[in-house]
Protein backbone atom coordinates (compact mmCIF):
# COMPACT_ATOMS: atom_id res chain seq x y z
CA UNK A 1 0.00 0.00 0.00
CA UNK A 2 1.03 3.19 -1.21
CA UNK A 3 0.99 6.11 1.94
CA UNK A 4 1.78 9.63 1.60
CA UNK A 5 1.76 11.62 4.90
CA UNK A 6 1.79 15.10 4.20
CA UNK A 7 1.36 19.18 5.73
CA UNK A 8 0.66 22.06 3.96
CA UNK A 9 2.51 25.40 5.06
CA UNK A 10 0.01 28.64 4.05
CA UNK A 11 1.54 32.04 3.41
CA UNK A 12 -1.49 33.58 4.93
CA UNK A 13 -4.00 33.24 7.56
CA UNK A 14 -7.88 33.36 8.01
CA UNK A 15 -7.68 36.36 9.55
CA UNK A 16 -6.29 38.47 6.38
CA UNK A 17 -8.62 36.79 4.09
CA UNK A 18 -11.54 37.11 5.94
CA UNK A 19 -12.87 33.37 5.73
CA UNK A 20 -12.53 30.12 7.60
CA UNK A 21 -12.64 28.43 4.45
CA UNK A 22 -8.95 26.46 3.97
CA UNK A 23 -9.68 27.05 0.14
CA UNK A 24 -9.02 31.10 1.10
CA UNK A 25 -5.73 30.75 2.17
CA UNK A 26 -2.53 30.41 -0.12
CA UNK A 27 -0.24 27.41 -0.18
CA UNK A 28 3.66 28.23 0.73
CA UNK A 29 4.79 24.63 0.64
CA UNK A 30 3.53 20.87 0.83
CA UNK A 31 5.79 18.28 2.14
CA UNK A 32 4.72 14.43 1.99
CA UNK A 33 6.83 11.49 2.84
CA UNK A 34 6.16 9.01 0.32
CA UNK A 35 5.90 5.54 2.00
CA UNK A 36 7.08 3.97 -1.93
CA UNK A 37 10.56 5.72 -2.12
CA UNK A 38 10.68 6.26 1.66
CA UNK A 39 11.83 9.90 0.85
CA UNK A 40 10.84 13.43 2.39
CA UNK A 41 9.82 16.04 -0.40
CA UNK A 42 8.93 19.64 -0.36
CA UNK A 43 7.02 21.43 -3.52
CA UNK A 44 6.49 24.98 -3.93
CA UNK A 45 3.22 25.97 -5.60
CA UNK A 46 5.04 26.29 -8.80
CA UNK A 47 5.81 22.50 -7.97
CA UNK A 48 2.70 20.85 -7.76
CA UNK A 49 2.50 19.73 -11.31
CA UNK A 50 5.17 17.05 -10.00
CA UNK A 51 2.81 15.94 -6.93
CA UNK A 52 -0.43 15.30 -8.66
CA UNK A 53 1.31 12.24 -10.24
CA UNK A 54 2.61 10.91 -6.73
CA UNK A 55 -0.72 11.96 -5.17
CA UNK A 56 -2.80 10.08 -7.60
CA UNK A 57 -0.71 6.66 -7.41
CA UNK A 58 -1.12 7.38 -4.04
CA UNK A 59 -3.72 4.17 -1.69
CA UNK A 60 -3.83 6.70 0.87
CA UNK A 61 -3.12 10.70 2.38
CA UNK A 62 -2.28 10.59 5.98
CA UNK A 63 -1.92 13.99 7.47
CA UNK A 64 -3.29 15.80 10.98
CA UNK A 65 -6.26 17.94 10.60
CA UNK A 66 -6.15 16.78 6.72
CA UNK A 67 -9.62 16.27 5.81
CA UNK A 68 -10.43 19.76 7.42
CA UNK A 69 -7.75 21.52 6.20
CA UNK A 70 -4.72 20.28 4.02
CA UNK A 71 -7.23 18.69 1.64
CA UNK A 72 -9.55 21.28 0.98
CA UNK A 73 -6.53 23.87 0.76
CA UNK A 74 -4.61 21.23 -2.07
CA UNK A 75 -7.97 20.12 -3.97
CA UNK A 76 -7.77 24.33 -4.66
CA UNK A 77 -5.09 23.85 -7.12
CA UNK A 78 -5.88 20.19 -8.53
CA UNK A 79 -7.41 19.90 -11.57
CA UNK A 80 -8.72 16.90 -10.02
CA UNK A 81 -11.22 15.89 -6.65
CA UNK A 82 -8.12 14.68 -4.18
CA UNK A 83 -11.39 13.10 -2.07
CA UNK A 84 -11.60 10.38 -3.99
CA UNK A 85 -8.11 9.32 -2.52
CA UNK A 86 -8.50 7.18 0.51
CA UNK A 87 -7.90 9.43 3.46
CA UNK A 88 -6.54 8.82 6.96
CA UNK A 89 -7.13 12.35 9.21
CA UNK A 90 -5.49 11.50 13.11
CA UNK A 91 -7.07 14.05 14.29
CA UNK A 92 -10.62 13.07 13.31
CA UNK A 93 -9.27 9.52 14.55
CA UNK A 94 -8.49 11.13 17.41
CA UNK A 95 -11.75 12.74 17.90
CA UNK A 96 -13.49 10.37 17.35
CA UNK A 97 -12.42 8.10 20.24
CA UNK A 98 -11.58 11.36 22.57
CA UNK A 99 -14.85 13.54 21.94
CA UNK A 100 -12.53 16.28 21.42
CA UNK A 101 -9.53 17.82 19.64
CA UNK A 102 -6.29 17.99 20.78
CA UNK A 103 -3.16 19.51 18.84
CA UNK A 104 -0.59 17.60 16.89
CA UNK A 105 2.34 18.91 19.60
CA UNK A 106 0.45 17.76 22.46
CA UNK A 107 0.18 14.34 21.17
CA UNK A 108 3.78 14.02 19.91
CA UNK A 109 5.27 15.09 23.41
CA UNK A 110 3.34 12.47 25.05
CA UNK A 111 3.39 9.53 22.56
CA UNK A 112 6.57 9.94 21.35
CA UNK A 113 8.28 12.21 23.76
CA UNK A 114 9.30 15.17 20.94
CA UNK A 115 7.68 18.18 19.69
CA UNK A 116 7.13 20.29 17.15
CA UNK A 117 10.10 22.47 15.86
CA UNK A 118 7.78 25.70 15.47
CA UNK A 119 3.71 26.88 14.96
CA UNK A 120 2.06 27.51 11.60
CA UNK A 121 1.88 31.40 12.55
CA UNK A 122 6.21 30.80 12.86
CA UNK A 123 6.02 29.48 9.03
CA UNK A 124 4.01 32.23 7.67
CA UNK A 125 6.77 35.04 9.17
CA UNK A 126 9.67 33.03 8.14
CA UNK A 127 7.92 32.52 4.40
CA UNK A 128 7.40 36.06 4.24
CA UNK A 129 11.02 37.19 5.45
CA UNK A 130 11.58 34.90 2.34
CA UNK A 131 13.22 32.24 4.42
CA UNK A 132 11.68 29.18 2.69
CA UNK A 133 14.29 26.39 3.70
CA UNK A 134 12.88 27.18 7.41
CA UNK A 135 9.61 27.04 6.17
CA UNK A 136 10.21 23.62 4.19
CA UNK A 137 12.37 22.14 7.24
CA UNK A 138 9.38 23.42 9.63
CA UNK A 139 7.01 21.56 7.85
CA UNK A 140 9.33 18.26 6.94
CA UNK A 141 9.30 18.04 11.24
CA UNK A 142 5.63 17.80 11.14
CA UNK A 143 5.30 15.03 8.50
CA UNK A 144 8.07 13.42 10.50
CA UNK A 145 6.22 13.56 13.57
CA UNK A 146 3.06 12.90 11.94
CA UNK A 147 4.17 9.52 10.24
CA UNK A 148 5.65 8.61 13.87
CA UNK A 149 2.34 9.00 15.60
CA UNK A 150 0.93 7.28 12.85
CA UNK A 151 3.54 4.42 13.26
CA UNK A 152 3.06 4.12 16.61
CA UNK A 153 -0.64 4.11 16.38
CA UNK A 154 -0.81 1.43 13.84
CA UNK A 155 1.75 -0.78 16.60
CA UNK A 156 0.02 0.29 19.66
CA UNK A 157 -3.73 0.74 18.68
CA UNK A 158 -3.36 4.17 20.76
CA UNK A 159 -1.65 7.67 21.44
CA UNK A 160 -1.04 9.31 24.60
CA UNK A 161 -1.79 12.95 25.30
CA UNK A 162 -0.50 14.84 28.55
CA UNK A 163 -3.91 16.05 30.77
CA UNK A 164 -3.70 18.07 33.60
CA UNK A 165 0.02 16.90 34.17
CA UNK A 166 -0.63 13.37 33.69
CA UNK A 167 -0.07 11.08 30.31
CA UNK A 168 -3.40 9.33 28.92
CA UNK A 169 -4.42 7.06 26.38
CA UNK A 170 -6.45 7.46 23.63
CA UNK A 171 -7.69 4.19 22.31
CA UNK A 172 -7.67 4.04 18.12
CA UNK A 173 -9.13 0.98 16.21
CA UNK A 174 -6.45 0.93 13.43
CA UNK A 175 -7.62 -2.80 12.04
CA UNK A 176 -9.08 -0.79 8.86
CA UNK A 177 -6.62 1.60 8.42
CA UNK A 178 -4.80 0.22 5.79
CA UNK A 179 -7.63 -1.28 3.53
CA UNK A 180 -7.48 -0.17 0.09
CA UNK A 181 -10.24 1.27 -0.99
CA UNK A 182 -11.22 1.62 -5.25
CA UNK A 183 -10.22 4.96 -6.39
CA UNK A 184 -12.53 7.30 -9.06
CA UNK A 185 -9.66 9.55 -8.63
CA UNK A 186 -9.95 11.67 -12.07
CA UNK A 187 -6.07 11.76 -13.21
CA UNK A 188 -4.04 14.79 -14.42
CA UNK A 189 -2.20 12.85 -16.62
CA UNK A 190 -3.18 13.19 -20.66
CA UNK A 191 -6.08 11.52 -21.99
Amino acid sequence: MRKIVFDIETSNQFSEVGSGDPAALDLSVICIHDSETDEYTSYLQEDLGSLWKILEGADMLIGFNSDHFDIPLLNKYYPGDLTNIKSLDLLKEIHASLGRRIKLDIIAEATLGEKKSGHGLDAIKWWRAVEKQKVIDYCIQDVKVTKKIYDYARKHGKVKYKDLGKIKEIKLDTSKWEEKKDSTLTHTMGF
